[in-house]
């Protein structure tokens, strides 16, 4: 069985929903199962940690889901035009898989939640790419032979997959969004079956 990784942080239960969606995709390909991950939030306090399992959701990423994983779906909520804060943490203590090359060639995909329509999704979205090229991945975006890509009044990048929550984060996926999620998934899986055979 092939899995994908699909490792993401959630403040408000919208990136969440967008891995679920992504997940979904994944899913829809024979033979391909989505390993669903999150962070611990980062503390302001040096001496705080979180407890190694979360109270609710999926488990907390660990190192050995980055060698298992075939590909690489990663998730963010937008905080000032990048990703937020315990994602990068987490990727910031990466460099023994950057050492032993552990990603290289592998396919990778990014998604985004904001406030806004231009709160800085694609900043974002490209913010996260940057350590998945360090680390050798291969990057996928969304081709524009989604529709929903060229009809969408909410969320939805050639970059990755986005959502629009509203000030208040109340906002939940539009269809479209949640076509999108699943598109990316789906070719996500399809690219790294691909790969694996």
């Amino acid at each position: 069985m092939t899995e994908i990784l699909v490792l993401y942080y959630s403040r408000h239960g919208n990136v969440a929903s967008m891995a679920e969606h992504v997940g979904r995709g994944i899913e829809s390909v024979k033979g391909v199962r989505a390993r669903i991950r999150t962070v611990p939030a980062v503390s302001t306090l040096c001496e705080a940690s979180e407890d190694s399992i979360p109270e609710d959701g999926p488990p907390y990423v660990q190192q050995e889901d980055l060698a298992q994983c075939a590909g690489l779906a990663l998730g963010s909520p937008t905080r000032f035009g990048n990703m937020a804060a315990p994602l990068k943490y987490f990727l910031d203590g990466t460099s023994d898989a950057w050492l032993s090359g552990t990603l290289i060639g592998k396919p990778a995909a990014v998604f985004t939640s904001t406030a806004s329509l231009h709160g800085g999704q694609e900043s974002t979205l490209l913010s996260m790419m940057l350590p998945l090229l360090h680390h050798g991945m291969m990057i996928l975006g969304i081709p524009y032979s989604e529709p929903e890509l060229i009809t969408t009044t909410t969320g939805g990048t050639p970059y990755g997959a986005s959502h629009t929550a509203g000030q208040d984060d109340a906002l939940e996926l539009s269809v479209e969004e949640k076509r999108l999620c699943f598109a990316l998934g789906k070719r996500l899986a399809e690219v790294a079956k691909t790969l694996n055979r």
